[in-house]
C-alpha cells in the first residue's frame, strides 16, 4: 500500500516565484475546461450521479499514488485505521510515497522535475506551485473543477472566488486546489505568566503599548531577567517569525512568517515594496526598542525553540510566543510540574495603529497539486471525484479529522465530537494509551485541513475557544488586487525576489539587535534599490495595470 519512494533521478528546479494573482473576468467561476469527448473516455471507476452532498464510492477498486509528508509527531504506519476505512468507504487504495517533513519541499521538487511524482501532491502552500507551471508537470486544475461539486459548492457558499482566483497564473488558470476555510483562523500570539502578573498587580495587555509597559514593569521587578525570551527563529528565514507576523498585523504590514516583498497600498492605489515601507520600519523599531531596553532576550533571534521554552520553565522569562496547542501541551503542562502555582494565558493579538484587523489572514490553506500524468489515465474523472469528496465534502473532512464514529469518537450533539475513552488528541488526555494521530492516522495534516467553522472549531479546547472567540470578530483585510505576471516576467521577478528578501531579513535582524543603527534606514532602502527593488515593484504594478485595462 505504501512505499518510501526512492528517487530515480535528480533535477533541481528553480525556487518558487511570486504568487501570480489574477481574478480573470470570464474565468471567475472556474472549471468548464477539458474536452467532453476526451473525458468520456476517462470514466473508469467514476460515479455517474456524483453530486454535492453525496458520497463517493468508486464503481470498481482503484489505486492512486500520493506524496505523504511524514510528520515526526505521528509517523506513517501501514496499520492505520485511516487507510483501511478509506478503502472501505471509497473503493480507493492510496499508495503513499513517504517523505520526511524536514525534506518535503526539496524532494517534492526533485520528484516533479524527474517526472516521478505521485498523482496526488498535497501539503503544497500557495505560491509553491508556480515553479512547476511552465514545465507542464502539474495539472491546470481550474479546467476540471466542474468535476468537483463539493469544491464548487464551498467556493460559492463561502464567497471564496476572489481568494481562489488569486491563485491564477498569467495564463488565466490555477494549478493548486487550496484548502478552503469558511473563516480566517488566527493561531499565534503572546502568552504571559499570569501568576507573576497577579503577584505584582499587573493585568494582561490588550495593545502593543500596554505590552511594552507590562514588560517595563516586569523588568523593574526582575532586573536580572528578560521579560520576553522568544522562539520560532530557527528553521525559518525570518527570526522570531511568529512574533514578527502578529506584530506586523498591528501596523498593517506583512512581516515575519507572512512577509511578502509586494504589499498593496490602498491609498496610493499601487503595489509598494514591503520591507521599505514606514509601517515595516515601525515594526523593526518596536523590536529594537524591546531589545535595547533589555525587555526582550536578544538570543530570541537565534535560539532554538527548546532553549526558549527552557527559559520560560526555569523562570528566566515570563512571556513567549504561543499557539493554543503549545500553550496547553507544553507551557502549561510543564510549568505545572516544575513551578508550583504557575499559570499562563495566551492573549488575543494586541492591537496597534492599524486597529483590530487580521493582517494577512487567509481563508486558503495549503492544498493539493495533481500531476499532469493523471489526465492520461482512464480513471481521471474518478480521481477528481475522489479528491473532491476526501478533501472538500463535509463527510470527507469529518472522516479525515475525527475518524470513525463509535470507534474513535462519538457525537455529543450537532457539530460536537467526543473522543472515545482512552484516545487522546494533541495532549487532550496525557494518560490515554492511544493517540488519534499516531495510532489511527486521523487529523493528519496531509489530508485534514480546511472546512466549516463548526468543524474547525470542534477540536478547540477551552483556551483556543476563548482565543478564537476574541479574534473572530476582527476584520480581515481584503485580498490584494490581481496582478498576474507573464512567464518571462515571473522568471525575472523570481531572480530578484530572493536577494531582496534576504537583504530585508538580514537587516531586520541587524536593526533589531542594534548591530546597525536605525539612523541608517535610508541607506538600507538605497541598498534595496541597488538590488532592483524599484524594477521589481514596477513589474507587479505594470501587471496590475495591464489586468485592469484588459478587463475594463
Amino acid at each position: 500500500m505504501k512505499n518510501t519512494g526512492q528517487l530515480s533521478r535528480r533535477q533541481i528546479l528553480g525556487a518558487a516565484g511570486f504568487l501570480g494573482l489574477a481574478a480573470l473576468t470570464g474565468c471567475g467561476g472556474g472549471g468548464e475546461g477539458g474536452d467532453a469527448a476526451d473525458l468520456a473516455k476517462k470514466q473508469k471507476g467514476a460515479m455517474k450521479d456524483y453530486r454535492a452532498g453525496g458520497r463517493f464510492k468508486a464503481a470498481r477498486p482503484l489505486t492512486f499514488s500520493v506524496l505523504h509528508n511524514d510528520n515526526p509527531g505521528y509517523p506513517l504506519r501501514e496499520g492505520w485505521l485511516f487507510w483501511k476505512e478509506l478503502t472501505r468507504r471509497t473503493g480507493v487504495t492510496l499508495d503513499a510515497t513517504s517523505v520526511p517533513l524536514s525534506d518535503y519541499e526539496k524532494k517534492r521538487s526533485l520528484l516533479i522535475g524527474a517526472g516521478d511524482a505521485p498523482l496526488l501532491i498535497p501539503k503544497t502552500y500557495p505560491g509553491a506551485e508556480t515553479a512547476f507551471v511552465s514545465s507542464g508537470a502539474i495539472l491546470p486544475v481550474s479546467e476540471y473543477v466542474h468535476l468537483m461539486p463539493h469544491f464548487q459548492a464551498k467556493v460559492k457558499k463561502w464567497r471564496l472566488q476572489p481568494e481562489v482566483d488569486s491563485l491564477r497564473q498569467s495564463d488565466g488558470r490555477y494549478y493548486l486546489l487550496p484548502g478552503l476555510h469558511e473563516k480566517v483562523k488566527q493561531s499565534y500570539s503572546l502568552a504571559f505568566r499570569t501568576d507573576v502578573l497577579d503577584r505584582h498587580g499587573l493585568t494582561l495587555p490588550t495593545t502593543w503599548d500596554e505590552v511594552y509597559e507590562t514588560f517595563k514593569a516586569l523588568k523593574e521587578e526582575y532586573p536580572d531577567r528578560y521579560p520576553l525570551s522568544d522562539r520560532w527563529s530557527t528553521n525559518t528565514p525570518f527570526p522570531v517569525g511568529a512574533l514578527s507576523q502578529y506584530l506586523g498585523q498591528a501596523y498593517g504590514v506583512r512581516a515575519g512568517w507572512s512577509y511578502l516583498n509586494t504589499g498593496w497600498d490602498a491609498e496610493a492605489g499601487r503595489f509598494v515594496f514591503t520591507g521599505a515601507t514606514d509601517a515595516y520600519r515601525q515594526v523593526v523599531e518596536y523590536l529594537h526598542r524591546l531589545v535595547s531596553e533589555e525587555l526582550m532576550d536578544p538570543e530570541s533571534f537565534t535560539q532554538t525553540d527548546d532553549e526558549a521554552v527552557r527559559k520560560l520553565l526555569s523562570e528566566k522569562s515570563f512571556a513567549i510566543s504561543a499557539n493554543p496547542q503549545e500553550l496547553v501541551q507544553n507551557y502549561r503542562y510543564n510549568l505545572g510540574k516544575q513551578v508550583e502555582g504557575a499559570t499562563i494565558e495566551m492573549i488575543p493579538v494586541p492591537i496597534g495603529p492599524a486597529g483590530p484587523v487580521v493582517m494577512g489572514g487567509s481563508r486558503l490553506e495549503n492544498g493539493l497539486m495533481i500531476s499532469a500524468k493523471a489526465l492520461e489515465r482512464d480513471d481521471f474523472v474518478a480521481l477528481m471525484q475522489f479528491v473532491d469528496w476526501l478533501w472538500y465534502s463535509d463527510a470527507g473532512q469529518e472522516f479525515t479529522k475525527w475518524g470513525v464514529e463509535n470507534t474513535t469518537y462519538t457525537r455529543s450533539g450537532p457539530g460536537a465530537y467526543e473522543l472515545e475513552p482512552g484516545i487522546s488528541l494533541m495532549g487532550s488526555d496525557p494518560d490515554a494509551p492511544k493517540d488519534l494521530q499516531k495510532d489511527f492516522g486521523f487529523y493528519n495534516g496531509v489530508f485534514s485541513y480546511g472546512g466549516s467553522w463548526a468543524l474547525v472549531s470542534s477540536s478547540f479546547g477551552p483556551d483556543e475557544k476563548k482565543f478564537q472567540d476574541a479574534m473572530i470578530t476582527r476584520e480581515q483585510l481584503p485580498v490584494d488586487p490581481p496582478h498576474p505576471l507573464r512567464a518571462e516576467e515571473q522568471e525575472q521577478a523570481t531572480l530578484w525576489d530572493t536577494p531582496l528578501k534576504d537583504h530585508v531579513t538580514r537587516n531586520t535582524l541587524q536593526f533589531a539587535l542594534g548591530k546597525r543603527p536605525l539612523s541608517e534606514w535610508d541607506d538600507y532602502v538605497q541598498e534595496l534599490r541597488a538590488k532592483n527593488m524599484d524594477r521589481f515593484i514596477d513589474l507587479h504594478n505594470q501587471a496590475h495595470e495591464r489586468f485592469r485595462e484588459d478587463n475594463a
